[in-house]
């Protein structure tokens, strides 16, 4: 399978699991799912104004992690380095105020990275959500696309069923037998 058809697989499952705006953190890694994002979710820019990018991680998680005070539901698409930028507003917001979002992150610093700092962090993560009460799902090259939508939709479906941000850390090195 190539890198593609796993961005259509995440983006499906975005948009699956009843999603209603997607923010994101621009990133190279990420661009494939914003653009299925974007056709997916209507032509004539109406995907342009349900999938939409902010600046910083935990501007993200305010903005989208706000949508269900008015009875939405928000998804953020982002590296997971940026979790250094946003677990205070996850913790302090999110969780504090059991509001469900749903997170897909592109994983950084596993076989193949070519940056040598991002290792510092990145293999961190998992360990740091899960110490601060976020679930977290797994997704990497071991699954084929159809399970990555599927993770991705129950994901959604268990942030809003637990009143809490779900986060799924999907791994696009060796989707496609390159680094990402």
């Amino acid at each position: 399978m190539d890198r593609d058809s796993y961005a259509v697989a995440l983006a499906h499952g975005v948009r699956a699991a009843g999603v209603d705006l997607v923010g994101y953190v621009p990133s190279v890694s990420v661009a494939p799912v914003i653009a299925e994002l974007r056709r997916s979710y209507g032509p004539g820019g109406q995907g342009e104004e349900r999938v939409f990018p902010l600046s910083r991680e935990e501007e993200a998680m305010g903005v989208l992690g706000a949508l269900p005070l008015a009875g939405r539901f928000g998804a953020v698409v982002m590296q997971d380095n940026g979790f250094g930028n946003s677990l205070t507003a996850l913790t302090t917001f999110n969780l504090a105020y059991h509001l469900p979002l749903l997170i897909v992150a592109n994983t950084r610093g596993g076989l193949g990275e070519y940056n040598s700092m991002i290792h510092s962090l990145c293999q961190h993560v998992p360990a740091l959500l899960d110490r601060v009460g976020l679930p977290v799902f797994g997704l990497d090259r071991r699954s084929g696309p159809a399970d990555w939508e599927a993770v991705v939709t129950e994901a959604g479906e268990h942030a809003r069923m637990t009143f809490r941000p779900a986060v799924v850390l999907a791994s696009f090195w060796g989707t496609d037998g390159k680094v990402a």
